[in-house]
């Protein structure tokens, strides 16, 4: 008896080659619509599915594949007397072989202005049924979903006349990868379309990036995945220029002073160790807004990874090349800084879109056993209830020290404390088990810069010990949450000292 090959796929790639394979070898191709049509040609004898099932497409094409001669003989076992018995009653024939890819529901939906009525049209039925009929029939069914595996395929065949069962079955797992993925790309959108937030299930999906060396430590196997329809503003939607592949912790201190950089229109730079800024300045040009984040700390950059919101030109670039960095991140290099920084081999140089046109709606984070959910925190002074509670106002450079140091905070570890003028950070003090730990941290390394500086807290301050700390280290105004039952301490203390305090009525914890 002839095998049967059922060949039906949206993406044309390499098709036609493997039917014209196939066909050499003895199969006879079944196909539909514009596969088939594709096949014949190109001088491919191509069955129609509707000559199997004797039954035309109906519904504008929405079913043509829903039937028991087809799917009869991608479920049948090619062992089983009853099975064969059965086939032979109903007139049914086996097929080896599917080949089939699905309408492209991803492509659709990430066209601008799309509508439900285009989205759920593209949403295929017919075909995730029979990959996985086939797939679940693994063991006498190869069953093909992506174009890479046509070579493997065709291999087996010629060598042995059938394909083994260890690739059946992992082109099997592959085809159950994919349905699973476009399912939950249908019902996230459906999801986001009718406006859950947090349904009974949620199911992501993320496709291999690159594999990494190692994870966080060497003995930690790792790989990055990307999210499909996920923000164009990431380092997983970067583009690299120079230098050798990203490391996993390269990934997460990368992502981290994406997200610091963000917060500034002005130009800025943002420089990042171990996923907490080491140094942020900001400036008329992006060459004065880096030597500002140098400045702010000289020994902590070396090694770190800056990232900056202008084009990186020439003079910023003699600036970074002096300086031992794991990665720049910009939205752009001029040739000649390309040139400069490309004599670094080791580099890595990351280009990447600051549109912030499509920004994912929640963050995810692991736990074991477990997902976290949550919405990114964009919360800025502007959308706060932003009050003076001090006896003094801040000046206009105050106020301007802490928008900076409340746009740096939020991203500092817990407990966080940031010490600014109103161009840079001055002093830094993450995770620390307490306030006044962090404080102090922040001044000794802004030292006599403290003077007249702004402090920035990511949430309240139970005790006034933190504001006497502060004060004895010359800071001059202070923005914290405020929140605490003890305020009233604090806001004292304050004004004992002089110095003037805004609340902004929200915290920023980053654990």
């Amino acid at each position: 008896m002839t095998k049967r090959a059922l060949i039906s796929v949206s993406d044309k790639s390499g098709v036609l080659e493997f039917a014209k394979e196939l066909e050499a070898l003895g199969y006879e191709i079944l196909s539909t619509g514009g596969t088939k049509k594709h096949l014949q040609e190109n001088g491919v004898a191509v069955t129609a599915v509707d000559q199997v099932t004797n039954f035309p497409e109906i519904l504008g094409g929405r079913v043509k594949t829903l039937n028991p001669l087809i799917h009869g003989g991608l479920l049948a076992k090619h062992d089983d007397p009853e099975h064969q018995a059965q086939m032979v009653e109903h007139g049914i024939q086996p097929i080896e072989i599917v080949c089939v890819n699905l309408y492209p529901f991803v492509e659709t939906i990430s066209k601008p202005n799309v509508t439900i009525v285009d989205a759920i049209e593209n949403i295929d039925i017919g075909g995730p049924t029979m990959l996985r009929s086939a797939a679940k029939n693994q063991k006498y069914v190869s069953v093909i979903v992506d174009s890479n595996d046509y070579a493997t395929v065709l291999a087996e065949l010629k060598a042995e006349g059938q394909t083994t069962l260890e690739t059946r079955r992992r082109l099997g797992a592959k085809v159950f990868r994919h349905t699973a993925a476009y399912d939950s790309y249908i019902s996230n959108y459906l999801t986001e379309y009718t406006g859950e937030e947090f349904p009974e299930q949620m199911t992501l999906t993320y496709e291999l990036k690159q594999p990494l060396r190692y994870g966080e430590n060497p003995h930690q196997k790792a790989a990055f995945y990307q999210k499909r329809l996920g923000s164009d503003f990431s380092i997983a939607s970067a583009e690299q220029l120079h230098g050798k592949e990203l490391s996993y912790n390269n990934i997460q201190d990368a992502n981290a002073a994406l997200q610091i950089i963000k917060e500034f229109d002005a130009p800025a730079a943002v420089a990042v160790k171990h996923m907490n800024p080491c140094g942020v300045g900001t400036a008329e040009t992006i060459s004065e807004a880096f030597a500002k984040a140098y400045e702010a700390d000289s020994t902590s950059i070396f090694g770190g990874i800056i990232a900056l919101n202008r084009e990186v030109d020439l003079a910023t670039a003699e600036q970074l090349a002096g300086i031992f960095l794991e990665i720049i991140i910009a939205p752009a290099f001029t040739a000649e800084a390309l040139e400069k920084l490309s004599a670094k081999k080791n580099i890595r140089l990351l280009t990447i879109s600051f549109a912030q046109e499509k920004r994912d709606a929640f963050n995810t984070v692991s736990v074991e056993g477990g997902l976290l959910v949550q919405e990114p925190d964009r919360f800025g002074l502007k959308d706060g209830e932003v009050k003076v509670v001090t006896d003094r106002e801040p000046t206009e450079e105050e106020w301007a020290a802490m928008k900076l140091g409340w746009s740096v905070v939020k991203h500092v570890k817990s407990n966080a404390i940031v010490v600014t003028d109103d161009k840079m950070t001055l002093g830094v003090g993450a995770g620390q088990m307490n306030r006044v730990g962090s404080a102090k941290i922040a001044l000794e390394q802004a030292g006599e810069k403290a003077k007249g500086a702004a402090l920035a807290s990511d949430a309240f301050f139970p005790m006034n010990d933190t504001v006497e700390t502060a004060a004895k280290a010359g800071i001059t105004a202070i923005i914290q949450t405020g929140g605490s039952i003890k305020d009233q301490d604090s806001i004292d203390k304050a004004n004992e000292y002089g110095i003037a305090m805004v609340f902004t009525g929200v915290r920023h914890f980053k654990h």
